[in-house]
């Protein structure tokens, strides 16, 4: 059922519409220069080492076609680890094999591809299937990322991630993207994941939604979402922040992982991060981007602004249906 909201209520609620986005957001803060340090993966992982920041190791780049004949050579060593384009975006493209049993490879949904399907996945990346606007591409092989046990029941056959927005150097709003059956494993909430609203205070949930309802447990594991906190969370919101630095964009999404030993780890970043993060926290963000202004204006350094935006945008109270909903209405 599709239910229709009007414009003057959606002012109320300070839901930031993708015009306003583009304007005011993206097109305000965000020098076209600089967009091609978070459009190139590659390019961001560089700046990334060079500032201290953890991120996924790179096992190696493939940039021609004829390299691909030669994949095999390069993973014989590799058990597990990820072929993603360089400048792919919202998960297409990626491929994550978990396990392998000599030259067939166990993808994290638990299907089996060989080495043709690899190449062949590979040699599509190249050519720029998964690419911002179909450009000829390279594909990147990184280690797969060995995420913190603590979150292990809230994402089935894949990684959870963390979405940060952050506007100029303000942490704004936070949500965890947990991967489902219904989503092949991928933290997309367009093809199923669960979107968990993050309290930017001290990291507890807000709410859960799936296919834009919301749900109380996860649909495969059951795990109730009312009790998670995600560990690390200062160091959390220390890494966003620092990628405003690093990347002088004002309005940026930063995509972090959890790594059993090492911590909080940038996985990528987002010039244009998408507006669903409203709908997880079931909160607008115009409201909270006001306040980010105020406090970026004022706030003398990098730790000021957090500390000021946690005490800020605390929200103690959570927003989640009293009886128990696994999967959201009308998902498959």
């Amino acid at each position: 059922m599709i239910r229709l909201v009007s414009p003057s209520t959606l002012r109320r609620l300070g839901i930031l519409g993708m015009n306003r986005r583009n304007i005011s957001c993206i097109g305000a803060n965000n020098p076209r220069r600089n967009y091609q340090l978070v459009d190139n993966k590659l390019l961001t992982k560089k700046a990334a080492l060079e500032r201290g920041i953890v991120v996924p190791e790179l096992y190696g780049v493939i940039e021609h076609q004829f390299q691909i004949d030669h994949i095999l050579e390069r993973l014989q060593d590799r058990d597990a680890f990820v072929i993603k384009p360089v400048q792919g975006s919202g998960g297409k493209g990626i491929l994550v094999i978990v396990a392998r049993d000599g030259d067939r490879f166990v993808k994290s949904s638990g299907g089996v591809v060989d080495d043709r399907d690899l190449r062949r996945h590979t040699s599509n990346i190249l050519a720029g299937l998964h690419s911002l606007g179909g450009r000829n591409d390279y594909a990147m092989i990184e280690a797969l990322i060995d995420f913190n046990p603590a979150l292990a029941e809230y994402s089935y056959e894949g990684v959870p991630d963390i979405r940060v927005i952050v506007l100029r150097g303000v942490p704004v709003m936070a949500m965890m993207r947990c991967a489902t059956h219904a989503s092949d494993g991928k933290a997309n909430l367009h093809q199923g994941a669960v979107g968990v609203g993050i309290d930017i205070g001290d990291g507890h949930s807000i709410a859960a939604v799936q296919f834009g309802s919301l749900v109380t447990h996860h649909p495969d594991t059951g795990a109730c979402f009312k009790s998670l906190r995600l560990p690390d969370w200062d160091a959390i919101l220390d890494l966003a922040a620092s990628c405003a630095e690093m990347t002088g964009l004002g309005y940026l999404g930063a995509d972090i992982v959890l790594d059993r030993q090492r911590g909080p780890m940038l996985l990528e970043l987002n010039a244009r991060p998408g507006l669903a993060i409203q709908v997880a926290n079931q909160e607008g963000l115009i409201h909270r981007l006001r306040i980010a202004e105020e406090i970026a204006a004022t706030a003398p350094d990098h730790d000021a602004r957090v500390r000021i935006a946690r005490e800020r945008f605390h929200r103690p109270e959570t927003v989640f249906p009293e009886e128990p909903v696994t999967t959201a209405s009308g998902a498959a």
